[in-house]
């Protein structure tokens, strides 16, 4: 499942809570643009676009979404990716593709 939806990105490391230095965004080792790296609902990691689209813009093999983990504080505390699926969403609704969809590589 994880490789039909392209969710093979490597997770992000985790900081050392000691270490102030700046963390770089992750970057696409294909085409070198900006990735999302989120963690997926069953397990996996994605590497998604840095923006959202209208839904009609993006194949549906491509369309994600982020949620949050449900939980019962106000604050967000994680943010998962779920691949959008069963309910076509509306032509204008935003949906993040996959960075696969957009990547060229140089």
């Amino acid at each position: 499942m994880a490789e039909a939806d392209g969710a093979t990105a490597a997770p992000r490391p985790n900081p050392d809570p000691d270490d102030v230095t700046w963390i770089e965004p992750p970057r696409c080792p294909e085409c070198g643009a900006l990735v999302r790296v989120y963690p997926t609902s069953y397990d996996r990691w994605v590497s998604l676009a840095t923006v959202e689209l209208p839904a009609k813009d993006v194949p549906a093999a491509f369309r994600w979404r982020l949620t949050r983990v449900p939980d019962r504080s106000p604050i967000p505390t994680d943010i998962v990716a779920v691949r959008v699926r069963g309910i076509d969403p509306l032509p204008s609704e935003p949906v993040v593709p996959a960075h696969r969809m957009l990547c060229v590589p140089e």
